[in-house]
């Protein structure tokens, strides 16, 4: 039977419309080649992404936060290696490290069968999904939700609360969960979280209210805490910094009084020392001199 011309046009524009809602046409990825991938979601379903480029930032490029790097390493070790590990929970003040440690550790580890996923916060509902296309891979898989905060109310809340507590959304075995995050609960907090039991604002069982909100993150096997770096500390870094982007640039390493003088007006006007500060001042000092270079 022959379609009339209209019918034939109707089914077009449906048909066009429907491929409007579904994701781009991905190939199955190749482990083998691929490090790390992202979750795209595309309107009601999703789909992993191979990422073509990745930081080749290394474990001895990240200073100021050996501590973290141990235990961090260590934890990671464990898990590659198949034994017990922890999910964990990366919290601190912005620009210490905490992505740039889970970024280096792929870097480190992918030889031995490392990968990384990352996933907003805005799909973890997928994360499901997500298992079912990793599960039997023989891979060792971090999911990775970078600079993750809730507020009341979000949804993935209480689905990665189910997937840490190995309940409904119950992960593989060769997967963990990395979490960095400003927040160390993961909720804003508030003063009158602290005034004990007293009734605020309705709340007849307030210590209930204040469990729930802690209740996510007391999931999470390890906490690891990264914070600004003191005065010396940071100039350490900013002097380690110098000397290896300089050597990278064919310069003889630079530190001298001006040089300490011009870091900490930079971190002042960062209003942080940190391992972020030092690696931007480090690029800007070493710039300006490789440009006065050029100009002689």
């Amino acid at each position: 039977m022959q379609l009339k011309p209209e019918v034939v046009a109707q089914l077009e524009r449906v048909l066009a419309s429907v491929e409007q809602l579904l994701p781009p046409a991905v190939g199955v990825i190749d482990w083998a080649e691929v490090r790390a991938a992202n979750w795209r979601c595309h309107s009601f379903s999703g789909c992993l992404e191979p990422i073509a480029e990745i930081d080749k930032i290394s474990l001895d490029d990240l200073l100021g936060i050996e501590r973290q790097k141990k235990i961090l390493t260590e934890n990671t070790l464990q898990f590659i290696k198949g034994y017990p590990a922890n999910n964990v929970l990366l919290w601190g003040s912005r620009g210490t490290g905490k992505s740039s440690l889970v970024r280096a550790l792929l870097n480190n580890y992918a030889d031995q069968g490392l990968r990384i996923i990352q996933v907003d916060k805005n799909d973890l509902n997928h994360l499901s999904d997500i298992f079912v296309q990793i599960g039997e891979q023989p891979y060792r898989f971090i999911i990775l939700c970078d600079d993750l905060s809730f507020e009341p109310g979000d949804p993935g809340y209480k689905v990665l609360k189910s997937v840490l507590d190995g309940s409904v959304y119950a992960s593989p075995e060769n997967v963990l969960i990395y979490v960095t995050s400003n927040r160390r609960h993961l909720l804003p907090e508030y003063f009158k979280d602290n005034l004990g039991a007293k009734m605020v604002e309705g709340e007849i069982h307030h210590g209930e209210s204040v469990e729930e909100k802690i209740s996510l993150s007391d999931r999470f096997g390890l906490w690891v805490s990264f914070r600004v770096l003191k005065q010396e500390r940071y100039l350490e870094v900013v002097k380690k910094t110098v000397a290896r982007i300089c050597r990278e640039h064919g310069l003889e390493p630079l530190w001298d009084d001006e040089l300490s003088r011009a870091a900490i007006k930079w971190s002042h006007e960062k209003s942080k020392r940190c391992g972020r500060t030092a690696l931007q001042f480090s690029r800007y000092w070493v710039g300006q001199h490789l440009l006065i270079r050029s100009d002689q």
